[in-house]
């Protein structure tokens, strides 16, 4: 009841800031999930919004077949596609010359760095973020969306302020420190739950059996799995390959298993319990 108040809250906050009045935005990608997410969310705050995609959804309005055809005078210019695919539509962008803000809103970072950079050069305000959230999103306190500045500040604020009549924290990084810090807040969670999912797929256990039998951490973890096992696939790949710092955490989340299966076929006991207490120590660093 609380969450679905503040909610409703937050809603009507976005629609009386009334920032999109009298402004327009593109969305690249907007049929996708995300991409129909900013539509919706631009649409409250009284954006004009365009759709660029494969395709039309049934009876669209403000759809464009071609960004190569019309003027690319929006305020904003979001690109809501996969990762790859965003970096040829930057580099695209560099010879379409757009008047307003672009934004990606990429998992990963590294793929775009250097046609975000060559499209800044253009003259072109150029702003990097990331959501950290899913298009299912109903309330946005306690989520967060990163920014990065890629050399115009003004662009940043600018964008900062489409997120300012939300509860959401908005975070500034660097590039360079972006993706090195997801490899761990993205890449090693879904990996950890994909893991689990694939070995109790595999078992041959039936899930309603489990789920009979389920203790408080068996469903928590479960739950968490159960929503990544759900998401895009292919977008989780992406995370997954795109990112330079994959091998590292992959790596060391394969060490830490080999580890733990050694300490108990060796029965140790004592590695074991230091390992739970390391951990439990880093948790207690946690503000």
């Amino acid at each position: 009841m609380i969450e679905t108040s503040l909610s409703k809250q937050e809603i009507q906050k976005v629609k009386e800031s009334n920032y999109g009045s009298n402004k327009s935005a593109l969305i690249i990608g907007g049929n996708g999930k995300m991409g129909q997410w900013f539509a919706q969310f631009l649409s409250s705050q009284n954006f004009d919004v365009y759709i660029n995609d494969i395709e039309p959804l049934n009876d669209q309005h403000n759809f464009v077949d071609d960004i190569n055809e019309i003027e690319l005078n929006h305020d904003y210019i979001i690109i809501a596609t996969p990762i790859q695919k965003s970096a040829e539509i930057i580099q695209q962008l560099c010879t379409l010359n757009p008047s307003g803000i672009v934004l990606d809103i990429s998992s990963i970072k590294s793929p775009l760095r250097l046609p975000l950079r060559q499209l800044a050069d253009t003259g072109c305000r150029v702003v990097s973020i990331h959501p950290m959230f899913g298009p299912d999103i109903q309330l946005m306190s306690g989520k967060h969306v990163i920014f990065i500045d890629m050399g115009n500040e003004e662009a940043v604020n600018q964008v900062k302020q489409l997120f300012q009549p939300t509860m959401a924290e908005r975070i500034d990084m660097k590039f360079e420190d972006h993706d090195r810090l997801i490899a761990y807040v993205l890449g090693l969670s879904h990996v950890v739950n994909i893991a689990f999912m694939t070995v109790l797929s595999e078992s041959g256990e039936a899930a309603d059996a489990l789920a009979k039998l389920s203790s408080t951490t068996f469903d928590a973890q479960l739950g968490i799995a159960s929503n990544v096992s759900s998401e895009n696939p292919h977008l989780y790949y992406e995370i997954q390959k795109l990112n330079h710092y994959s091998p590292t955490t992959l790596n060391a989340l394969s060490d830490a298993v080999q580890r733990i299966i050694q300490m108990v076929h060796q029965d140790n006991q004592t590695a074991f319990v230091n390992i739970m207490t390391q951990a439990k120590k880093y948790m207690s660093q946690r503000s």
